[in-house]
């Protein structure tokens, strides 16, 4: 269950987020949230994480297919179900989904998130960074 709340919340609060950009800013625009260290930039990304492989959108809809089949229906089996896969797969499903829902819905994933010395990302990108992290711990700390 509490893979499913963590998708949702992470899911949700990404969404909304997205949801007042896209209303808000024009794509390329910038604010500063803190001078030269945190800005708010709104970015459409036709590509993958950090812009790579840009215009290869169907591609990334068909992998985050697979990866949601993956998380949905075997994931549990491979890595058990104690707190810190589930946490894992919560932030990836969480991010999955939305992304998806933005490639399926408006061609690319906005992204938002710009700490300047990075490549502009979104919340959906920092769930699927962090699960993968975790569950890299957790295959590391298996016996399996």
């Amino acid at each position: 269950m509490i893979v499913y709340i963590i998708a949702a919340v992470l899911f949700i609060l990404d969404q909304i987020i997205k949801f007042i950009i896209q209303r808000q800013m024009s794509p390329g625009e910038s604010f500063p949230v803190i001078e030269d260290i945190f800005h708010i930039t709104y970015i459409q990304n036709t590509g993958a994480a950090f812009g790579i492989f840009r215009g290869h959108n169907v591609l990334f809809i068909i992998i985050s297919l697979a990866a949601l089949v993956f998380i949905l229906f075997f994931s549990r089996d491979i890595l058990g179900k104690t707190l810190l896969p589930n946490i894992s797969r919560g932030l990836i499903l969480g991010g999955i989904i939305s992304n998806l829902i933005d490639r399926i819905g408006i061609g690319c994933v906005i992204d938002f998130l710009d700490f300047q010395v990075w490549p502009v990302f979104n919340l959906a990108d920092s769930g699927i960074s962090i699960g993968a992290v975790l569950l890299i711990i957790q295959l590391l700390k298996s016996d399996k």
